[in-house]
């Protein structure tokens, strides 16, 4: 994985010059203007502050993006992440949650040194789609104090929403104005204007200015600490046995986020960008990257999709780019700390609204509904729902077990067809069709087609449609030939498949049916008429 990771470094500075490093650095500082107040959200969304957010994208900017699995990943906090990180830090503390990180990170290291990328590869698109849609509603839902200057309990999303029915729900009208004039400078904001200026920064500074001339009564960020090392960060002695069991979910919830929205980034822009994408190196960068950040107070960090396409489409070049992107927001933190210390948390909640309602993959939603995708609809909305009322983790499981239901069930419907065919000298002879997988879930199917099969002399069964058998199909595939051997019944079997032939010569069909092997029906079928001629 060394070689590979200098070998591709290598070729990607191939060539490098001054007018490639202006490109990277004008990408970086356009990605810098997107990430800061992202960045400013997702770090008091995540039950942080606004400072942690600040140097988790730092922070990550450089170690995850200088290690990536590719030229074009920028890491940092996401809306995604930070509707986790709330419930663990409510539940355990803002030491509890730079555990989780710290631990988290050291399982997806173990997930890139061993390979694990490709697993990603195992989550339907379309369950992908429901937990990245149940998050933007826990974000929104998460929001609403921020956004209308409310007060809540409860742990989740949900408990916070029902919460309001004993607390009571009295919006402060100055929360939600200033809110507003975010959600709606991001909206009218002309698209071709956002490529050069972002407009969640255009809203944020409208809506400070405006709270700043009416001295608007409102809750904000606060003081933005001048320095890298928060006051607030991992301590290794706080760490114990009995924490970490308590904080087994989390930390796996954090890894498996970070993994699934790290390798679907990499992979969407890997197309964006034509370039080929390393998972099980990106995997270690996020790892490494995970390790460290807690030491420096920031909560987790993953590749942003955002941030990412903002990147390529600005004329990225290398990954100096994630790079220049952490140095310009390290000189905000520096040169602006006065000023982002006024904006209002309305207004980051504002931006997370809009995120929160863009993160939706509607393209991809709107094609499975239209049509009419039964399978996808159900994988979509139980995911969503999973995700929504009890936490990301489950929700995986869930939504995977599922999907894996579900294709175990339409596997399961093997087809078997019977034919009668004549051979010339009058002899009985049917013929038997299979298609589909035989596997354990199909047994019963083909079991019964071979006991209402007519009485005959000859049996030539075709299976070049069956794509895959288990041992249990293997099993029951011996027994119905064993069966019809022993009532005097010839058999030929053809068109099996390479992979299907080797589970039926293991298992022993070959000793049954001797050489009555045949690669095509139309072989079988010859050798048939002229063995009856």
């Amino acid at each position: 994985m060394v070689k590979r990771f200098i070998a591709s470094l290598k070729n990607e500075f191939k060539g490098y010059n001054a007018s490639k490093l202006l490109k990277d650095l004008m990408a970086g500082l356009t990605v810098c203007a997107v990430a800061l107040p992202l960045a400013l959200a997702f770090g008091v969304s995540s039950g942080a502050t606004a400072a942690a957010g600040m140097v988790t994208a730092i922070i990550a900017g450089i170690v995850i993006g200088f290690f990536s699995g590719a030229s074009f990943q920028i890491s940092g906090p996401t809306g995604a992440m930070s509707a986790v990180l709330i419930a663990i830090v409510v539940q355990y503390g803002i030491q509890g949650m730079f555990v989780a990180c710290f631990i988290s990170g050291i399982i997806l290291l173990l997930c890139g040194i061993f390979k694990l990328g490709k697993l990603i590869s195992f989550i339907p698109s379309a369950v992908v789609m429901g937990f990245t849609s149940g998050i933007a509603i826990v974000i929104a839902l998460g929001q609403i104090d921020n956004f209308f200057g409310t007060h809540s309990e409860g742990l989740t999303a949900v408990e916070k929403l029902l919460s309001y029915g004993k607390l009571g729900f009295v919006p402060q009208l100055n929360a939600v104005i200033l809110g507003l004039i975010v959600i709606a400078v991001m909206i009218i904001w002309p698209k071709k204007w956002n490529a050069v200026i972002p407009s969640s920064l255009i809203g944020i500074i409208v809506s400070t200015v405006v709270s700043i001339v009416f001295n608007m009564d409102v809750v904000r960020v606060g003081a933005i600490p001048q320095t890298l090392l928060l006051d607030e960060r991992l301590d290794l002695g706080t760490i114990n046995f009995e924490m970490i069991q308590g904080l087994i979910s989390p930390i796996i919830t954090i890894a498996a986020l970070a993994m699934i929205e790290s390798l679907m980034c990499g992979a969407s822009a890997s197309r964006m960008k034509n370039e080929n994408f390393d998972a099980d190196t990106e995997l270690v960068a996020q790892g490494l990257g995970n390790i460290v950040i807690p030491f420096f107070g920031g909560v987790p960090a993953t590749a942003a999709i955002a941030r990412t396409s903002v990147a390529i489409k600005s004329g990225q070049q290398t990954r100096l780019t994630g790079i220049f992107h952490s140095v310009f927001l390290l000189a905000s933190m520096f040169l602006l700390g006065g000023v982002m210390a006024k904006i209002p948390l309305s207004a980051l909640a504002g931006v997370l609204m809009m995120t929160a309602w863009r993160m939706n993959e509607w393209e991809g939603i709107k094609f499975i509904f239209k049509h009419k995708f039964g399978t996808a609809i159900s994988q979509f909305l139980i995911t969503m729902i999973a995700t929504v009322v009890l936490d990301l983790m489950w929700a995986i499981i869930i939504g995977v077990l599922y999907s894996a239901i579900l294709f175990m069930v339409s596997s399961s419907k093997l087809k078997v067809e019977t034919s009668e065919f004549a051979p010339k000298n009058g002899k009985k002879a049917q013929v038997i069709t299979v298609t589909g997988s035989l596997f354990f879930g199909a047994v019963n199917e083909f079991n019964h087609a071979f006991e209402a099969l007519p009485e005959c002399e000859d049996l030539i069964i075709v299976i070049n449609g069956v794509v895959n058998m288990d041992v249990s199909g293997a099993s029951a595939f011996v027994e119905q030939c064993e069966a019809l051997h022993s009532k005097g019944i010839k058999l030929s079997v053809c068109g099996a498949q390479d992979n299907v032939k080797v589970m039926l010569d293991r298992a022993g069909v070959s000793e049954i049916i001797g050489e009555n092997y045949f690669s095509s029906s139309d072989d079988a079928f010859e050798k048939l008429m002229a063995v009856n001629a």
